[in-house]
Parts: structure tokens; C-alpha cells; sequence
């Protein structure tokens, strides 16, 4: 029996949709990162000396560090809000909300005095505005990731759910490709007074766009099944808690080794080729521009990689090597040469592509779909706390007191240690598909997006 043209037009009105939902979820989670990773990287290179002043360079990174992990901090917060808000009012008014909210703290820390003009003020608004952008982030990860894929297929939930992963690292890679940019431009001078703060305005630009795209999507399926159902959950959060304590402890751990890692080779690793190697800041952000460059890349191909064969085993033997590689990477680069810098960055956030990569569709799957966007945003935000919050508070600390790179390394290993425990606690995908498969309906056969063979 051959399809009708009403059935045709709805299997192609369905996949234009699994389209928008991913570019949507891509885009505006790159805009996030983009507000995000521009504070970090300012931090490791402006902020310790315009807002925290200190005759010690070292102390002064340090504070600038501490509201590095103020952004982490609050990240439950907007996990505990928006989390609970996306399972009740939907996936969409909430991913609005959190780009907006993300979007004007960044752009107002562009506008923000520093401490030689306003004295104890600039490092306390810095803080709240700070606090500001973990919020938004908080609420926005969980939901990015149901918005592409809770649309498309729910066995191809790893290529799907990739769309998000990837707003880190193109983030990051238009975040310090701005600085670069202008730090060749400028005088060192002319960077430090006023040229950091045009990266920070620009997210009013991005943000606009992000925006557009996001206001011409519909609600997911699956919510507008949990809709139709009268299925939606009235205290969300009391439930995950309550009914799926193992499932949130396996999201929780499975995140905090790729966050360790995350913040070595992408924000402190800025700080220890300045300070430890005496490179320039240039050549140093240089390595993290290529690298970021590589994961936008590769990021996909390892969500659609898990699809094809064990997410669980993919992401313990990707876990491993992330503990292993640090004892390589710094004997590597102790020469000071920019090659192997480069080259270390690179094979480190290549391993975290295959952490990466698979980690929302796993931590996603780890929670039934009506507690979906506040188990993954509670798992994600309180995994940042002991995961990316703290790491370059510990990497500078750690330095600092044993001035050599192996408690680095071993602190390293020991958070990828505990994100294999993660994955062993951890549920298979199949469970979760069975579950999307019976809401939802089946979705169209024909491909949605060129997946990668």
C-alpha cells in the first residue's frame, strides 16, 4: 500500500522539525557556551589582575578562578527551577527563558567597571552576574538536549542528543577565537583596558539570533504526548529524588571525569603554559582554538558512534583513557614548545569527544520521559559542582603547593575513575527507547539528517 500525500506531508513536515530541533538545539547552546567559555578564558588571562588586584599574579588567578566556579555553583539552581518548570510548562517557554537570562549577564559584564574605578563593587557585581550565567546554563543544558532528541528517532538518541554537546566546544571555539583575534589586533594595553570587554557585548548579537530560531520551533512530541496523557508530574523534583535515586547518582557520576578533564585542556591549561611555561597567551589559546575546532567536528560522530555499539562500554573505555593520558601529556609539553602543547590539547579533548559526545543521550536515558528535563538538568548541575566548579580552583592549588604537574594528573584520573563507577550503575539505552517508542509513536523511516556511516 503506497503512502498518501497527507502521509507523506506529515512524515515531511516531522523531519523538517527533527531539523529546526537540532540546529535550535545546537545554536543556542553554542551561544550559551560562547557567554560561558569567554568569561572562562577571560578569567585565566584578564580578570585576576582588573578585578582582583594582588601584588601576587598567582593569588590574583586564583580569586579570578573563584568566580569561575560561582557560574558551576548556581548551575542547581537553574537545574532545580527550570528543571521542574520544563517537565510541567514544556521544553520550549523554558529554553527561551534561559537564553535570555544567560544572554543579558554576559552582556552586562562587558559593561561592568572594573576594580580601579569602583573599587570592592566590580569584583561583587562580577560575582552576581557570574552567578547569573550558572543559572541560565543550568536550565539550559537538560532541555537542549530533549529538544533534538525527543524529535528524531529515540534509537539514534546519541547522534540526536550530540546537537547539544556540541554548543561547548563551537562555544569555546568562537569564544577564543574572538579573544585571539583581538589580542592580535590590539596592544596588550589596549586588550587590557577595553578590548576583552567587546567579546562579552557581541552576546547581544549572538543572543538576538539564538532567539529567532528558538521562537519558530514547536513543543517536542513527547511532551505533547505527556500533554495529551495527562501525564505530566506535579512535584518532579520530589519524584526523581524519591523513585530514580540510582538513575540520578550514574547521571551524576558518569559527568564529573569529562568535566575535569574539560577544564584542564580547555580554561587552566591557558594558565599553565603562560605561567609555567612561559609561552605567550596567544600560542596558548592557539592550541585550545584547534582542539575546539576538532570536537565540533567529532562531537557527533561519537554520539552516533554510541548508537552503533555499546554506549556504556564507549564511554568507560573513553574514561580510562582520559585517567591515563595527563601522565603523558605534561612530560610531553614540560619543553615548552608550542607543537606538543598543541598536539596534547588536541588528543586530550579528542578522548573527551567520546566522553562527551554519548553523555547527554546516556544521562538522558538514565530517567523516564516525564522526569526527563529535571533528572538530566539535577545530574548535570550538581555534577558541576564537584566536577568543573572546583577543578581549576584544584589545579591551582595543587600547583601552586607542590609546584609539579602529577597531582594534576592524579587528580585527573581520579575524577575519570569515578565516572567509570557511574557508568557501571548506569542503565542500557534499550529501556529508554522502548519508552520514547510507546509515548511518542513511531517516528518517520526515512533518514532525518546525513548521518555519519
Amino acid at each position: 500500500m503506497h503512502d498518501t500525500p497527507k502521509s507523506d506531508a506529515g512524515a515531511a513536515e516531522k523531519r523538517s522539525g527533527v531539523r529546526r530541533a537540532f540546529v535550535a538545539s545546537l545554536t543556542g547552546t553554542a551561544l550559551e557556551w560562547y557567554d560561558f567559555a569567554v568569561y572562562s578564558a577571560a578569567a585565566a588571562l584578564v580578570f585576576g589582575d582588573l578585578f582582583f588586584p594582588s601584588e601576587d599574579p598567582l593569588t590574583g588567578t586564583l580569586l579570578a578562578f573563584s568566580t569561575y566556579a560561582v557560574g558551576y555553583v548556581s548551575r542547581p539552581l537553574g537545574g532545580f527551577v527550570f528543571g521542574r518548570l520544563g517537565d510541567v510548562i514544556g521544553r520550549k517557554k523554558v529554553l527561551i527563558a534561559t537564553l535570555v537570562l544567560i544572554g543579558v549577564a554576559t552582556f552586562l559584564i562587558g559593561l561592568l567597571p572594573a576594580y580601579g574605578t569602583i573599587g570592592v563593587a566590580a569584583p561583587i557585581a562580577l560575582v552576581v552576574l557570574r552567578f547569573a550565567q550558572g543559572v541560565g546554563v543550568g536550565g539550559e543544558w537538560g532541555g537542549a538536549v530533549l529538544l533534538s532528541s525527543e524529535f528524531g528517532d529515540p534509537r539514534r538518541r546519541g547522534f540526536y542528543a550530540s546537537a547539544a554537546q556540541v554548543g561547548p566546544p563551537a562555544g569555546n571555539l568562537l569564544a577564543n577565537g574572538v579573544l585571539a583575534a583581538l589580542g592580535a589586533l590590539l596592544t596588550e594595553a589596549q586588550f587590557e583596558s577595553w578590548g576583552w570587554r567587546v567579546a562579552f557585548l557581541l552576546s547581544g548579537v549572538l543572543v538576538a539570533f539564538g532567539l529567532w530560531i528558538r521562537a519558530k520551533l514547536e513543543e517536542t512530541p513527547v511532551f505533547k504526548a505527556m500533554e495529551a496523557e495527562k501525564s505530566r508530574p506535579e512535584a518532579p523534583i520530589r519524584e526523581v529524588f524519591t523513585t530514580q535515586p540510582r538513575a540520578l547518582t550514574a547521571a551524576i557520576l558518569c559527568r564529573v571525569g569529562p568535566d575535569v578533564l574539560y577544564a584542564m585542556f580547555t580554561v587552566f591549561v591557558l594558565t599553565y603554559a603562560t605561567q609555567e611555561l612561559d609561552m605567550s597567551r596567544g600560542s596558548a589559546l592557539a592550541a585550545v582554538l584547534i582542539g575546539s575546532s576538532v570536537q565540533v567536528f567529532l562531537m557527533p560522530l561519537a554520539g552516533a558512534l554510541s548508537d552503533r555499539v555499546n554506549r556504556r562500554l564507549l564511554y568507560g573505555v573513553a574514561a580510562v583513557a582520559a585517567a591515563v593520558w595527563p601522565f603523558v601529556f605534561f612530560p610531553m609539553a614540560a619543553g615548552g614548545s608550542w607543537l606538543p602543547l598543541a598536539a596534547g590539547v588536541l588528543v586530550a579533548l579528542v578522548i573527551h569527544c567520546c566522553l562527551y559526545g554519548p553523555q547527554a543521550a546516556f544521562i538522558a536515558e538514565q530517567f523516564s520521559p516525564r522526569l526527563r528535563y529535571t533528572g538530566s538538568s539535577l545530574a548535570y548541575t550538581l555534577a558541576g559542582i564537584i566536577g568543573g566548579a572546583i577543578a581549576p580552583l584544584l589545579f591551582t592549588t595543587l600547583l601552586s603547593a607542590y609546584d609539579s604537574w602529577v597531582p594534576l594528573a592524579l587528580y585527573i584520573a581520579l575524577a575519570c575513575s569515578v565516572s567509570v563507577v557511574g557508568v557501571l550503575l548506569g542503565r542500557n539505552p534499550e529501556a529508554a527507547v522502548d519508552e520514547d517508542a510507546e509515548l511518542a509513536g513511531p517516528e518517520p523511516q526515512a533518514a532525518d539528517l546525513p548521518l555519519p556511516r
